[in-house]
């Protein structure tokens, strides 16, 4: 089975070196807490408000050992006038047996308040 793995973060500031750190802290903590190995990842999906375009967020993933082969893509998101600035989303679709409630999202930062429903 798919699984779809969420996480997001918040950076303060559009640079390049935020920007990685940020999202390689996000994908660590993704990878840790669910136990994911890059063999099961079918594919990543980054989004990115409009004020994120210094470097592309998934450039984080190939910091990561074992990470080279997975397929990875950025995209914007839709600028919803009220939606949480300066925010890189995560979609990493995983090859899993867990239940999908069994998933551990991952919201860091200013992102927590994004799906509070989610907190383990």
């Amino acid at each position: 089975m798919i699984r779809g793995l969420r996480g997001a973060i918040t950076v303060n500031e559009n640079t390049e070196e935020e920007i990685i750190s940020a999202t390689e802290r996000l994908l660590r903590q993704m990878i840790e807490k669910n136990r994911i190995q890059p063999d099961d990842v079918a594919s990543v999906f980054f989004s990115v408000t409009d004020e994120i375009s210094a470097v592309f967020p998934a450039k984080a993933l190939r910091h990561l050992e074992g990470w080279t082969y997975v397929p990875v893509m950025c995209m914007r998101e839709i600028p919803v006038p009220s939606a949480l600035s300066h925010c890189i989303r995560v979609m990493m679709h995983v090859n899993t047996d867990k239940a999908q409630d069994e998933m551990i999202h991952i919201y860091l930062e200013g992102a927590v308040h994004l799906r509070p429903d989610l907190k383990k």
